[in-house]
């Protein structure tokens, strides 16, 4: 990713966010990680005013308390919140998820590959979109950063 902002990551499923984590490093990418393992939790961080903004979020379908698609409508219903792009990173193939996800203006839709090495190419395959992806305000927040300002929004 082009910018140091964190990469929140929404997944109960200890190993897959340790396959998340791995994979990360494995690619050099440097941002930091966040994981929140329901969409409440989330929710509370994202509405938190001394956290920074993520540079994206990614998104597992099926968690407790409040799951994906219903963590979906509340952010894309939030002016502060639904310009954070949304990568859904599931296990689901079900066409109606990604019709769900997709009404929701999600920015991508990729169904977690069994095996480490599909996974990491996965990941790499989205790490190289995000950082050729033009982000508004990146510039903003690039003088901000270099002024000793907070980006956070």
């Amino acid at each position: 990713m082009r910018c140091l902002k964190p990469i929140l990551l929404l997944e109960d499923d200890t190993v897959d966010a340790m396959t998340v984590r791995r994979a990360m490093k494995d690619l050099g990418v440097e941002n930091p990680l966040v994981r929140m393992v329901n969409g409440e939790d989330a929710l509370n961080y994202l509405q938190c005013r001394d956290k920074a903004k993520p540079c994206v979020i990614l998104l597992d379908l099926n968690m407790p308390k409040m799951n994906g698609t219903e963590f979906l409508k509340v952010i894309k219903n939030d002016p502060e919140l639904k310009c954070i792009p949304v990568i859904v990173l599931t296990t689901s193939k079900a066409d109606q998820d990604k019709s769900e996800c997709f009404n929701q203006s999600v920015a991508g839709y990729v169904v977690k590959p069994i095996d480490y090495n599909g996974f990491l190419n996965a990941m790499k395959i989205l790490n190289l979109y995000w950082t050729l992806s033009e982000m508004p305000g990146l510039e903003q927040e690039a003088l901000q950063v270099e002024s000793g300002e907070a980006f956070c929004n």
